[in-house]
C-alpha cells in the first residue's frame, strides 16, 4: 500500500505534471493537488483532462492539452504556470512493443525519443529560469525499470531511459547549487493504459524467460505517485541526482 497522503506537503506551490490524463501521471497529479498544490495538468488527450478536471472540481487542476514534443506545447504548459514552478514532474511516456535493434525503424525510434527524451529536456530547459530565479525547485523524471537494465523493454525504450537517467544527473550537479534538486523514479510493473505487446519473436525469445522469472507483481500508478511526490517534497531535500528504483525489488535480483 502507498503512504497516505499528507495533506499541505504542497501547499502554496504551483506543480507541472505531464501525461497526467492517465497512469502515473494521472495518479501524481492528482496526489500533488489533494497534497495542497497549484497542478498544471498536461497531457496530449484533451478528453483525458476533461473528465480528470471534471471528476475532481475540488482539486487545483489547471488542464493543458497538447504536445510537449513541440516547443509550442512547452510553451502553453509553462505560460499556464503564471511564472512559477516548483516541481517539474516529467511522467508522460511511450513504449516501443519491444523491438530490438535489428528491426527497429526510424519513425519509432524518433517517435520514443521525441515523448521520452526531447519534451523531457524542452520542459526541463523551460522551467530551469523560473526556479533558477526563485532560488528552489524540484524535477522529477521518471525514467524506468528500462533504464537500469537491458532486459526490460526493446532498444528505443531503453536506450531512451538510459538517456533520462544521463539528464537527471548532469542536471542535478549542474544545478543542485542552485537550490533545484533533480531526480529520478525508476517504476518496476506498474498498472497503466500503456499498451507494452511483445512484437517481436527475437525479442520474446530473449527477453520472456528472463522477465517471467524475475518481474514482481505489477503496482496501481498511486504506489508510483507516492514515490514521486516524495522525492518532490522537502522531505527528500538531502536527495540529489538520484535515480530511484521503485520496483519491488526487481533490480535487486
Amino acid at each position: 500500500m502507498p503512504e497516505s497522503t499528507i495533506p499541505g506537503r504542497f501547499a502554496g506551490r504551483t506543480v507541472i505534471v505531464t501525461g497526467a490524463g492517465s497512469g502515473i501521471g494521472r495518479a501524481s497529479a492528482l496526489r500533488f493537488a489533494r497534497e495542497g498544490a497549484r497542478v498544471v495538468a498536461a497531457d496530449v488527450v484533451a478528453a483525458r483532462l476533461d473528465a480528470l478536471v471534471a471528476e475532481h472540481p475540488d482539486l487545483d487542476l489547471v488542464p493543458v492539452a497538447g504536445d510537449i514534443t513541440a516547443e509550442a506545447g512547452v510553451q502553453a504548459v509553462v505560460d499556464a504556470a503564471d511564472g512559477r514552478v516548483d516541481v517539474l514532474a516529467n511522467v508522460a511516456g511511450v513504449m516501443d512493443a519491444f523491438v530490438p535493434a535489428a528491426e527497429i525503424d526510424d519513425a519509432a525510434w524518433e517517435f520514443v525519443f521525441a515523448v521520452n527524451v526531447t519534451a523531457v529536456m524542452r520542459l526541463t530547459r523551460a522551467v530551469l529560469p523560473l526556479m533558477l530565479e526563485a532560488g528552489r525547485g524540484a524535477i522529477v523524471n521518471v525514467a524506468s525499470e528500462a533504464a537500469l537494465r537491458g532486459s526490460a523493454a526493446g532498444l528505443a525504450y531503453t536506450a531512451s531511459k538510459h538517456a533520462v537517467a544521463g539528464m537527471t544527473k548532469n542536471t542535478a550537479v549542474i544545478y543542485g547549487r542552485d537550490g533545484i534538486r533533480t531526480n529520478a523514479v525508476a517504476p518496476g510493473a506498474t498498472i497503466t493504459n500503456i499498451e507494452a505487446p511483445m512484437s517481436s519473436a527475437v525479442a520474446a525469445a530473449a527477453l520472456g524467460p528472463i522477465m517471467q522469472a524475475t518481474v514482481p507483481t505489477p503496482v496501481e500508478a498511486d504506489v508510483m505517485a507516492a514515490s514521486i511526490t516524495w522525492l518532490a517534497s522537502d522531505d527528500a531535500s538531502n536527495v540529489n541526482g538520484v535515480v530511484l528504483a521503485s520496483d519491488g525489488g526487481w533490480s535487486a535480483i
